[in-house]
Parts: structure tokens; sequence; C-alpha cells
């Protein structure tokens, strides 16, 4: 399994707001663990270009993740900036 309970844990500790491993709603944890799935996802459809299903998840979650990265730029720029930077995303 790719995404075990200590590895969400791991990627609340480091993204969260509070730096804890119970800190699951703040947006940079929730976007944390939306790209840790994608690139997750993006690799299973690098070798399964044909599984449709993967392929609309993958979609679904791109577009989740950039809701909550308009939200935390309309709400507050300098997390947002924090957030891309970390993460290491384009934009």
């Amino acid at each position: 399994m790719y995404l075990t309970s200590e590895k969400k844990a791991e990627l609340f500790e480091t993204y969260g707001i509070q730096k804890s491993a119970t800190d699951t709603g703040s947006p940079e944890s929730q976007v944390a663990l939306f790209t840790y799935r994608i690139n997750h996802l993006t690799e299973h459809m690098k070798q399964n270009r044909k599984d449709v299903g993967t392929s609309r998840a993958l979609i679904a979650l791109v577009g989740k993740r950039r809701k909550m990265l308009n939200y935390l730029k309309r709400v507050d720029i300098e997390r947002y900036r924090a957030c891309i930077k970390s993460l290491g995303l384009r934009k």
C-alpha cells in the first residue's frame, strides 16, 4: 500500500500549520497530501497508459488541489507562496 497512516502523519507534521500529526484540515497539509497522491498516480499512468479510471481520478485530484491552492491564495498570499515553494510546485 502506497499511503499508510504513518506516511499521512508524516506529511501532516511536515506541511501542516501546527506541525502536528493531527493537523489534517489545514490547506497546506491537504495540498501536500494531494500532491503526494498525484505523484503516485502519475507514476502509475506512465506505466499503464490505458487505465481510464485512474486517469479520471488523477484529473479530479489535480482539480481539487488547484481549488485548494486558489483558496489559500485568496485568503493568505504568504502562506500560498510558502506552500508552493516547499512542495516545489510551479506557479
